[in-house]
């Protein structure tokens, strides 16, 4: 079947086999996941915030050798983007950034060659971040989980971004799960689709079982956004599956940091042993020990849709056959 003019030419720019852009989830999703999703045809994605320069070196440096794919590294600009040229010097291709203005590194991005992505959620968004010239926008509704920085759904959001957007391919993001969700997305005008939990739920993400699991059984009542899990990132809305923390925050009537139940309660451990407290914004990895359920497991709205635990090499070839079944 013929794509229409905008996906087929989304499709070629990057060099992707799909329009499925894997996002970017926090520490969920290493080199191991963004290396199989570009090997299944789709785009990869690593959020390197929080790495050091040696760690987001090392992980471009995996990506690239594996795959000759162009693949995302994402940097919410909530926080400095220290390791931004190491990624760079490393070689990755595609530079995203949400959660700030990218105005004073846009211009390191493109000293390197590469290419631009900014998160947008509304038009006067849209038309800040077209002052930076770049290649795509990807627009986030508020259906997305982890870190939410929109505050509509997606569908009155990608209307109001494409028209702002002067042509600059969008990325639709927030509460994609399966086929028939991308195709409504690309049938609205977005030139690819973004999915964050479908990809967390396989076999390559670094998340831990118990959170595979639970995304595995969870329905769209228990992605809650909330402000709950705010250790580390305060102020930001998340959509997390409910647990035994939100339902004790919110029974104590949603109280502020300092008188929250359970407060500095350590519930666990990571790989490493350091402790992991309650209300800690850290999603529960492999080789993390304790209380997992009480953890901040990050999921959208699209866990509904999200039945099994899948390789992404396999996932990818199966999402792009059911949108098709639909358009």
């Amino acid at each position: 079947m013929p794509l229409a003019a905008h996906i087929s030419a989304f499709i070629t720019r990057f060099g992707a086999s799909v329009p499925i852009v894997q996002a970017p989830t926090g520490s969920i999703a290493g080199p191991e996941l963004a290396i199989s999703v570009c090997q299944a045809g789709a785009m990869g994605a690593m959020a390197l915030t929080w790495a050091d320069r040696e760690a987001a070196a090392s992980h471009v440096a995996a990506v690239r050798a594996a795959t000759a794919a162009p693949f995302l590294v994402n940097y919410a600009l909530a926080f400095p983007p220290k390791s931004l040229a190491a990624a760079l010097e490393a070689g990755a291709p595609i530079v995203s950034f949400s959660w700030g203005d990218p105005a004073e590194h846009a211009a390191l991005v493109r000293s390197f060659g590469a290419r631009l992505a900014i998160q947008a959620t509304n038009a006067e968004g849209a038309k800040r971040a077209l002052q930076h010239g770049p290649d795509f926008l990807v627009c986030q509704g508020i259906e997305a989980g982890g870190h939410v920085q929109a505050t509509r759904p997606l569908r009155a959001v990608l209307d109001e971004v494409l028209s702002a957007a002067e042509g600059v391919p969008i990325v639709a993001s927030g509460g994609i799960g399966d086929g028939s969700a991308i195709a409504e997305a690309l049938r609205a005008g977005a030139s690819a689709a973004m999915l964050g939990t479908r990809f967390v739920a396989t076999r390559e993400s670094t998340a831990h079982p118990e959170y595979k699991r639970r995304i595995v059984l969870s329905s769209v009542e228990e992605a809650s956004l909330t402000v709950c899990f705010d250790g580390g990132w305060p102020y930001a809305a998340h959509r997390v599956l409910r647990n035994s923390t939100l339902d004790a925050w919110e029974a104590a009537g949603c109280p502020p940091n300092g008188r929250r139940p359970g407060e500095s309660e350590v519930i666990g451990a990571d790989a490493a042993g350091e402790p992991i407290l309650r209300y800690a914004d850290t999603a529960p990895r492999d080789g993390f020990t304790g209380d997992i359920e009480a953890m901040c497991c990050y999921a959208g709205e699209s866990c509904a849709a999200i039945h099994d635990l899948p390789s992404a090499r396999d996932l990818v070839p199966r999402l792009w056959a059911d949108a098709l079944a639909v358009l």
